[in-house]
């Protein structure tokens, strides 16, 4: 297959131009299968730390979501998405309070996208793709990962990791894969981070025919993708 990996998008805080960027690489790479490597949503109003009091509330959040979900939608029809810590914190909270999962709506149901498909993880052609919460840390995340469970890893959750680091073995070409995201460092739930000099890799990646490729995003004042050339 000819995949397409989306990185963290934490809508509504994605750069302005993330969705154009990720449909140009797909079609220039031709790409048959589109993986998004989860936190598709961000949730941030039921956070388990304290909401921003700029941000809007759940209601209105889950409903200016919705909307930045179908633009999505549109644009990938058929995507298969790594479940996030942050796509599941209605669920976690839910928990806390011992609301079983048997009477939640589900994630498609939710965002109103009856297409696609919504896992923990997927093997795809012998690659592993899964959000990366949980699995540690470090300079080097998937390579991390990739070393535990002996496989290619494809993995997003630490918006600064981006590239792709090999291990070579007398049988075997392993790699582990970090894709970088979409987010907007300066959106308001995103505002716990302002004082951190690491900024976000704004990237997605492919992997075609078991290769890995990171792209990153030309966003730069005066670049393809920067937020002056895209409307709200």
């Amino acid at each position: 297959m000819r995949v397409l990996v989306i990185g963290d998008t934490h809508l509504k805080a994605v750069r302005k131009g993330y969705l154009q960027f990720c449909k140009d690489v797909q079609k220039e790479f031709r790409c048959d299968t589109t993986v998004h490597i989860g936190d598709l949503v961000d949730c941030h109003a039921v956070s388990f730390h304290p909401a921003h009091p700029d941000a809007p509330g759940p209601k209105d959040e889950i409903e200016q979501t919705r909307e930045a979900v179908q633009a999505w939608y549109k644009a990938f029809p058929a995507l298969k998405i790594c479940v996030g810590n942050h796509d599941a914190r209605f669920i976690r909270l839910a928990a806390t309070v011992k609301i079983p999962d048997i009477i939640l709506r589900s994630h498609n149901e939710i965002w109103q996208t009856p297409k696609w498909t919504w896992k923990d993880d997927y093997i795809i052609d012998g690659v592993y793709y899964t959000h990366g919460d949980g699995a540690g840390g470090g300079l080097y995340p998937a390579y991390n990962m990739m070393r535990k469970i002996a496989m290619p890893v494809v993995m997003g959750h630490h918006h600064s990791a981006c590239g792709v680091k090999f291990l070579v073995n007398p049988e075997r070409r392993l790699f582990g894969c970090d894709v970088g995201c979409g987010v907007d460092d300066k959106a308001v739930n995103m505002l716990y981070m302002e004082k951190s000099k690491i900024r976000s890799v704004i990237s997605c990646a492919t992997v075609i025919d078991g290769i890995p490729q990171v792209h990153i995003m030309a966003a730069c004042k005066g670049e393809k993708y920067h937020d002056s050339r895209f409307k709200v």
